[in-house]
């Protein structure tokens, strides 16, 4: 029998949800403009609630909605909370969360919840506690290796959940207090400005004329999370769901990213295949890739050493829709920068229309048939389903 695997995927904006069900989710986690790992992502807000639902419910399956309350909680912040948790009940699937304050007020309004892994559980007991307190799901420290994953899988009963692709923290997970005393944004509480990704400069206390010379400067900038090479050994180490990070990336990240784990988790993919999956993984925005900690522990191989990342291709805004004919699968196109040509590939992405991949083969102004448009232009574009105020960006090479 095929084990049933549970691909989860960030959004943090409506067209990172499309992007998401479209690709092939089954559940999607998102934050609130409270309470959430990812102060700084855009996020949603409470009334965003009922049009996620529909969302993720439009597609061939039905998609969960895991809502994160994964910060901690000051004592003045309780009633904040209370109220907050009573109206997100029968609105969500579960709430990803570790503070105690959080899990307590779930289990008293019945609302099942997931522990998150800024509760950094690494071996059996603490899960056990967890487990008897009643949490559906434990998401493991980001600290295991897979041995060590498959031995606590086989001692507890609740489900587990691990990161399969996206960025990693330095530091264990969330404990980084660098953006606090540098910059008064705690990564406790979702504020983190990652200071950690830029270069620094090693020098001694008092006599600033000496210095480190280092291969590397960004010596704590960690590469990102890519099992794919590996993705067989996760499916045999007792996880049951298989989470991506990204809620502060892009909608084609997240389209990317998830196409690719779906079919991963779908069957066993062919060494030819994994080449092309990897190909398409690095097309997006990454730091490079690692095994992070599930094979072996972190080398200096594991450091970025790039300024604004790894990725193979770049998109670069051209304009806007204002206007579209589905039975003619024809979109009136202002351009806002150029040039386009036909052949180019593009994205068009857009809050309901999520990310989609497309080859230009033809465009047209005043029914005169054009190879290339520019900046200022007005034009028909053949193109997939897309709503007006989708935005288009050419696909180049890095």
């Amino acid at each position: 029998m095929v084990m049933k695997y549970e691909l989860l995927s960030p959004v943090g904006n409506f067209a990172m949800l499309h992007a998401a069900v479209d690709a092939g989710a089954d559940a999607v986690y998102f934050g609130l403009q409270s309470f959430n790992m990812r102060a700084t992502a855009k996020n949603f807000t409470i009334k965003d609630l009922p049009e996620i639902r529909k969302v993720c419910n439009s597609g061939k399956r039905k998609v969960k909605m895991y809502l994160t309350l994964n910060t901690i909680i000051y004592q003045s912040e309780l009633k904040q909370v209370q109220s907050f948790i009573k109206q997100i009940k029968g609105k969500v699937d579960a709430v990803i969360c570790w503070d105690l304050s959080v899990i307590q007020l779930c289990k008293k309004y019945k609302i099942p919840f997931h522990i998150s892994t800024q509760a950094s559980i690494s071996n059996v007991e603490s899960a056990k506690f967890y487990q008897n307190l009643g949490a559906e799901r434990i998401v493991l420290a980001r600290e295991l290796s897979l041995k060590q994953i498959k031995d606590l899988s086989k001692k507890v009963k609740v489900g587990l959940e691990c990161f399969c692709h996206g960025a990693m923290c330095v530091s264990e997970s969330g404990r980084c207090f660098i953006s606090q005393f540098l910059y008064g944004k705690s990564a406790n509480r979702g504020e983190c400005i990652h200071p950690c990704r830029r270069e620094y400069r090693v020098c001694e206390v008092g006599n600033e004329s000496t210095e480190l010379v280092l291969d590397n400067n960004k010596v704590m900038s960690a590469k990102d999370l890519c099992t794919l090479p590996f993705i067989e050994q996760m499916k045999k180490a007792g996880i049951i769901s298989f989470k991506i990070e990204g809620r502060n990336r892009s909608p084609e990240y997240v389209s990317v990213v998830t196409k690719v784990y779906r079919k991963a988790l779908d069957k066993k993919l062919s060494e030819s295949e994994i080449k092309e999956s990897l190909e398409e993984l690095q097309k997006v925005y990454n730091r490079g890739f690692s095994s992070g900690f599930y094979l072996r522990l972190p080398t200096s191989d594991d450091f970025s050493k790039s300024d604004s990342g790894e990725q193979t291709e770049k998109k670069v805004f051209v304009g806007k829709v204002e206007k579209y004919w589905d039975k003619v699968g024809v979109a009136f196109v202002k351009m806002n920068f150029g040039p386009l040509n036909v052949g180019d590939e593009v994205y068009i992405i857009g809050e309901k229309t999520g990310a989609v991949r497309h080859k230009i083969e033809s465009m047209q102004i005043e029914k005169q048939d054009k190879t290339v448009v520019n900046k200022g232009d007005s034009v028909g574009i053949k193109l997939p389903m897309c709503k007006r105020g989708d935005e288009i960006y050419v696909i180049k090479k890095k």
